[in-house]
């Protein structure tokens, strides 16, 4: 049967299950690094959705495993970076994470390809292990997300967040920062969240159904995230914008206040993270604020809201805010696949025909 957006995204909560219950496919081969050398520092690279894994990935190693991590633009790595600018690190001390679903992103292979020239240590996560980025990574294991036919990348977003922090929960047990209680109710957390996913589906869908009229109408479309979610913002703005095409910015939450208000009317959207950190409380503050110059504001969280409403999408499923993620990005897909059918875009075809981004499937 042929593969839609709508359909890869209804599948997430069997992908997201086969992902945990095989997790050793891809875990033990990322913790055996942590075995064997003494990681200090942790790159991850990746373009488009891989690279708004990487930004959860590197907050991930940060606050889990308590160790230096860093989400990087391949190109921008590549021609303005390097790996230590101390001087104080061993080449393998510093990990290299490529991510590419494809293993085909011609930007993410090349830093792979000098990082491994440099001598320092490569990992490459990819849902074909036949690929151009396997031939460049000492370690190659498999993004777990089977195929993914259609342009835009959902269940391969959630899959591979759900990878990395797999990862970061196995490294931090490995390390010893998680002691044996910690690391089984992280798993556990985890396991609760696939189990009951069906719900994130089910919560997501009847709130774009009930607020498509307002969305799909905007003149503009804004995201606001922070902490954790940073990321999550990031990757609405990618899936709203290649599917629903609409204007669509992004902005740090505490950002968007510095300037970009001064353009807000009652024909534009504001789609805010509610993420379980420090800046919920501020976040509130926001919403009543945003709420005098536009109706069209609308938060997504499992946390308790004040005055919530039809346009708010509060989860009743409740998790770890490191989880969060993966039902967060739930309602923007669908955004994203049904605000674009309801427009009578069809999200199965790719109206961009030049091919800059990836090399050609087969290996060279």
């Amino acid at each position: 049967m042929e593969q839609t957006v709508l359909g890869n995204i209804k599948s997430q909560p069997q992908v997201l299950r086969h992902t945990l219950e095989n997790r050793s496919v891809f875990v033990e081969p990322f913790a055996d690094i942590f075995r064997n050398h003494d990681i200090r520092k942790v790159y991850f690279f990746g373009s488009g959705t891989s690279y708004n894994v990487s930004t959860i990935a590197a907050y991930y190693f940060k606050h889990i495993v308590g160790i230096d991590a860093s989400a990087q633009y391949p190109t921008v790595y590549k021609n303005y970076e390097k790996a230590d600018w101390t001087g104080m690190l061993k080449n393998d001390e510093i990990l290299f994470v490529g991510i590419s679903q494809s293993g085909t992103s011609i930007s993410t292979c090349e830093v792979m390809r000098q990082a491994k020239e440099q001598g320092h240590l490569t990992l490459a996560l990819t849902g074909n292990l036949q690929s151009r980025i396997t031939e460049l990574a000492d370690k190659s294991v498999l993004l777990t997300v089977g195929e993914e036919l259609t342009p835009p990348e959902t269940k391969g977003y959630t899959v591979s967040v759900l990878s990395v922090y797999l990862w970061a929960v196995e490294a931090a047990w490995v390390k010893g920062v998680l002691s044996r209680e910690q690391y089984q109710k992280a798993l556990e957390e985890a396991k609760e969240l696939t189990e009951h996913f069906q719900t994130v589906i089910d919560e997501g869908e009847a709130w774009y159904d009930r607020n498509k009229a307002s969305i799909a109408g905007s003149e503009r479309i804004f995201i606001l995230g922070y902490g954790v979610d940073y990321g999550s913002m990031l990757e609405g703005v990618l899936k709203i914008g290649e599917m629903l095409r609409l204007p669509i910015s992004g902005y740090e939450i505490e950002e968007y206040s510095h300037g970009p208000t001064m353009a807000l009317n009652p024909r534009q959207t504001l789609l805010m993270i509610g993420s379980d950190e420090a800046e919920f409380g501020r976040m509130c503050q926001f919403r009543k604020a945003f709420k005098k110059y536009t109706p069209r504001v609308h938060v997504i969280t499992y946390r308790e809201l004040e005055e919530a409403d039809e346009r708010d999408l509060v989860f009743g499923m409740k998790t770890s805010k490191y989880l969060a993620p993966l039902m967060y990005t739930v309602p923007f897909q669908f955004t994203a696949a049904k605000g674009a059918k309801d427009v009578f875009i069809d999200t199965n075809v790719n109206p961009f025909r030049e091919s800059l981004a990836h090399y050609p499937k087969e290996i060279s």
